[in-house]
């Protein structure tokens, strides 16, 4: 069975001579082997660890030692710790550039990933002040409000709410649709083949219950938040766009130089 060949695969990585683990190393020498076995491919993307009470037998410590163990496996991006589903190896992180250009399908052709998005909600709203203020319009402007989610290879990566003015796009609703989610393939329709990104603001905080659900990652999880602009090659600016990306499946990577 594939647990048996797994606890297997960690009996080979251990020393045959091993001498009993001292509890406040015994954590350590836990996810160092297990990072050695998904390292060899033993574990692979969606497997699940054997469990904290198995492992505990196994190397002869408490369960609570194995779960520090699992831990720091999981602040390294290599597993996920989850209720009901227990320690699953986490797939590799999608690397995401931040340049002057930034575009997500584009970012995911570069390393051999398909890129799609699905279109969510699509509104027109009263800008409120600070928004219209990014976009250089008076408090008050009629804005497109427009709610994405961005696939990689079929999983979702990240949710994306934007908002555009009216008046200078009219109809982007339409565009926004027929470009099945994709901004750029959405402006091009308006004779905007070329943008720029103005500026990036990243935080963190845990996921939502409805980001969680779209997101398809636990409540609570690690999400990364990016409030970005874009902006014609004047520099003015035309998009604002607030991302929530699976912090277990994308990292950012800054290229200030970059096109």
């Amino acid at each position: 069975m594939l647990h048996d060949a797994l606890v297997t695969a960690l009996d080979d990585a251990a020393p045959p001579d091993a001498a009993p683990p001292d509890a406040a190393t015994a954590w350590r020498r836990i996810a160092d082997e297990l990072a050695c076995a998904i390292g060899k491919g033993d574990y692979v993307a969606g497997d699940t660890l054997p469990a904290a009470t198995a492992l505990a037998e196994r190397y002869g410590v408490h369960r609570h030692t194995v779960r520090q163990a699992f831990r720091h496996l999981a602040e390294q991006g290599l597993v996920t710790v989850s209720r009901g589903r227990g320690t699953q190896v986490s797939a590799r992180r999608v690397p995401y550039p931040l340049g002057r250009r930034v575009s997500m399908r584009a970012n995911l052709g570069r390393i051999g990933m398909v890129g799609s998005s699905t279109v969510l909600s699509q509104e027109q709203t009263i800008g409120e002040a600070e928004t219209c203020e990014v976009l250089g319009l008076e408090t008050g402007a009629a804005l497109w409000r427009l709610e994405g989610l961005s696939l990689a290879d079929g999983t979702p990566m990240g949710t994306g709410t934007h908002w555009l003015s009216v008046e200078r796009f009219p109809g982007f609703d339409a565009a926004y649709r027929v470009a099945e989610g994709s901004m750029t393939a959405a402006l091009k329709a308006y004779g905007i083949g070329d943008y720029v990104r103005l500026s990036t603001r990243l935080t963190a905080r845990l996921a939502s219950e409805r980001e969680a659900a779209l997101l398809k990652i636990e409540p609570g999880a690690p999400v990364m938040v990016s409030v970005a602009v874009d902006a014609l090659s004047d520099l003015t600016p035309i998009h604002l766009v607030n991302s929530v990306f699976a912090g277990e499946r994308m990292e950012m990577v800054v290229e200030p130089f970059a096109e």
